[in-house]
């Protein structure tokens, strides 16, 4: 397996490579300073091949290169994760260290499913979602492209989050987020916009 993106976060997917016994060949960087991450030789971008994780946290960043690349894609499923057999992951996604998805759940491309997190039964995640550690996703809760709960949100049943939006950390979500806006708080409250792209407008 390959890594595109030598970071923090590619150190966890690396670990979690590691607990399954899968190969890691390298890593992908445009950082001309970087020749190594854990032991692990990094190469530029010019010479990418798969089967590959994009190992960079970032939604949009994660979207252009899926984007720009045309490889195989890898998987990374920590053996302590609660998987139904019942659930959908799809290629390029990352489910980390005691996560728990439910029986008929479907995770997108490209996601991350974080430290602890927890998706129940139902639930629809679209390509490109940042689930962060710890955060609750109750049944039937629709999470569509781009999107990102921050760590430790409560999303209660039924709510959909909407394209590029951001659930800040802590908040419980208890109506509906529209597309492309940042939610905070107990119940969560939209503060602002953001633009087309996911990024925070100043």
């Amino acid at each position: 397996m390959y890594l595109y993106g030598a970071s923090g976060h590619a150190k966890v997917i690396i670990d979690i490579l590691i607990a399954n016994d899968i190969p890691i060949e390298g890593l992908f960087d445009d950082n001309a300073s970087l020749d190594q991450l854990l032991g692990y030789p990094v190469f530029r971008p010019s010479k990418v091949k798969g089967p590959l994780i994009i190992s960079i946290g970032n939604n949009q960043i994660r979207r252009k290169i899926a984007r720009q690349l045309d490889v195989a894609w890898g998987m990374a499923i920590h053996p302590t994760a609660v998987i139904s057999e019942k659930a959908e992951i799809c290629e390029g996604t990352v489910v980390m260290q005691g996560t728990v998805i439910q029986s008929c759940a479907r995770i997108g491309r490209h996601c991350i499913i974080n430290t602890g997190a927890s998706v129940d039964h139902e639930c629809l995640i679209g390509d490109f979602v940042h689930i962060s550690p710890h955060s609750t996703l109750c049944g039937n809760v629709q999470v569509e492209e781009g999107a990102w709960i921050g760590a430790g949100a409560v999303v209660i049943p039924g709510v959909k989050i909407g394209k590029w939006s951001v659930i800040g950390a802590g908040a419980v979500v208890v109506t509906d987020v529209p597309d492309r806006v940042i939610a905070v708080g107990v119940p969560a409250k939209i503060i602002r916009s953001t633009n087309m792209n996911g990024d925070m407008l100043s």
